[in-house]
C-alpha cells in the first residue's frame, strides 16, 4: 500500500507533482525490493493508499487512474470506502456512515477501471450495487 509518513501527520503538509506517477513509481519500488526478499509476483497486489496522505483531488485523480495502476500487471486493492475524500466532495458526507453513495460510486468506477479487488464496509450493498452495473453494462 502507498503511503507516506506517519499515520498521526500523513494529512499534513501533502506533496506531489504528479501524484499518480509518483504512486505508480513509489509501488513499482516496492514490488521490487519485495521480489529481492523472496516474494514471488503473484503473490503481490498494489494498493494506491487512497485516503493516506493524498488530498481530496489526488485521491479523485487515483481512483481515475486505476485502470493505469491496473496495466501495472498487478491485481489493484482500491480501499475508498467511507473515507473522508467523499466529504470532501459530497456536502451530505460529514459522517462515515453517510458515505454509502459516495463508497458506491467509488467501488463502480475503480471496478469498472479494472481493480481487483475492492475493500468495502458495506458489502451485501456493494456487491448488489456492483451486480446491477455489471449487469446493465453487459447489456449495452
Amino acid at each position: 500500500m502507498h503511503s507516506r509518513g506517519e499515520l498521526s501527520s500523513m494529512q499534513r503538509d501533502i506533496r506531489f507533482d504528479d501524484v499518480v506517477r509518483e504512486v505508480e513509481d513509489e509501488l513499482r519500488h516496492r514490488v521490487q525490493i519485495a521480489k529481492t526478499a523472496g516474494i514471488d509476483a503473484d503473490r503481490i497486489i498494489l494498493d494506491p493508499g487512497i485516503g493516506f496522505g493524498k488530498t481530496t483531488e489526488q485521491n479523485v485523480m487515483l481512483l481515475a487512474a486505476t485502470g493505469r495502476l491496473a496495466a501495472t500487471g498487478f491485481p489493484i486493492l482500491i480501499g475508498a470506502s467511507r473515507k473522508s475524500f467523499i466529504a470532501g466532495i459530497a456536502e451530505d458526507a460529514s459522517s462515515p456512515v453517510d458515505r454509502l453513495g459516495g463508497s458506491l460510486a467509488a467501488a463502480a468506477w475503480s471496478s469498472r477501471l479494472g481493480a481487483a479487488i475492492l475493500r468495502v464496509h458495506d458489502v451485501a450493498a456493494t456487491m448488489q450495487f456492483l451486480r446491477i452495473s455489471h449487469a446493465i453494462d453487459s447489456a449495452r
